[in-house]
């Protein structure tokens, strides 16, 4: 089946500065994919290179199979909705919604029908004559997904589309998108550096670093079986094990994931291993205890409603074999 979205050899550069490093990349039709990584690994000049806003010093991108090599933003089948979603606050939200169509040629008639159906895809009818000020961020948010939809792309470009939001309307957003991908059924490519946001969303996440990319899978694959160091460190915040620590844990001599969650704190004797409570910070649904071993220093997640151990207490720790995963010497 042909890729939505292919990226060969592809690589960017500012000056000495490789944003993006020889990437290969196929993201399907029809799917909700992610780019993860911290500021600068590469993963919103990915998106920009997509959507024509910069064009790569080498390799090739094509969508559905066609090059886009000099092909101009506006003749690619991409919309895109930014972060500060760029709304006309001088337009009404129906203007704002319809204005490609209207930079397109379509009539009057015609592009307000398309713009009231697709305010209403986004729960926002009758929301049409308020100007954008007078609506809630997360109304805004709808605004932009909806004129960015309404031009009817086959692929929808998101770039930190949540990230001016709060918590909770961040986290009611993310159903309300995932809903919308499955609804319309086309490919959603979104750019984030929030890993929740990721991991809750995506068929599948690519996850950067320094322009290159470190991994590419589900996200339960990604976050239960990290390739690299770089991959266990920053999706989920795991436990990073060197061989000397991780042979102490029954495991090979080799780099070593172990999840925080895997861990159980038990009484000091007769544990396989044993140390000593460094720290703990509370996170609402658990606590992230902190505890000194004589190889090192490893983290364990404590669920909500269970006691946990003050600073300087002696315990012991439990794991099943199976959360060890060895990872790639890089």
């Amino acid at each position: 089946m042909t890729s939505a979205v292919s990226f060969r050899g592809v690589s960017r550069h500012f000056g000495e500065v490789r944003a993006v490093d020889g990437v290969d990349l196929d993201i399907a039709e029809g799917e909700f994919f992610a780019m993860l990584g911290p500021s600068g690994s590469g993963k919103t000049t990915c998106l920009r290179l997509v959507a024509g806003f910069e064009a790569p010093d080498d390799g090739e991108i094509r969508l559905f199979g066609e090059p886009v090599a000099g092909l101009p933003p506006y003749r690619r089948a991409v919309n895109t909705v930014f972060q500060d979603y760029a709304l006309f606050p001088h337009l009404s939200v129906l203007d704002n919604v319809a204005y490609g169509l209207m930079i397109s040629g379509v009539g009057k008639a015609e592009r307000r029908r398309r713009a009231e159906e697709a305010l209403g895809m986004m729960a926002l009818p009758g929301y049409g004559a308020r100007r954008p000020s007078e609506l809630s961020g997360g109304q805004r948010q709808r605004v932009a997904l909806a004129r960015a939809l309404v031009n009817r792309p086959r692929v929808l470009l998101l770039d930190e589309p949540l990230g001016a939001l709060d918590l909770k309307l961040r986290e009611q957003m993310q159903d309300e998108l995932k809903a919308l991908q499955r609804k319309v059924g086309i490919t959603f490519l979104l750019v984030t550096h929030d890993q929740g946001e990721a991991l809750s969303m995506a068929d599948r996440v690519a996850v950067f670093d320094r322009g290159r990319l470190q991994q590419v899978g589900t996200p339960a694959e990604v976050y239960g079986r990290p390739r690299t160091r770089f991959v266990a460190d920053f999706v989920g915040s795991g436990n990073v094990l060197a061989p000397e620590l991780a042979r102490a844990f029954g495991g090979a001599a080799a780099w070593t994931s172990l999840r925080p969650e895997a861990l159980r704190l038990v009484a000091p004797e007769g544990a396989a291993l044993a140390g000593t409570v460094m720290a703990a910070r509370y996170l609402g649904a658990a606590t992230r205890v902190a505890v000194a071993l004589p190889q090192g220093e490893v983290a364990v997640l404590v669920p909500g409603g269970q006691a946990v151990p003050e600073a300087g207490t002696r315990v012991g720790l439990a794991w099943e074999a199976g959360a060890l995963h060895p990872m790639e010497a890089a």
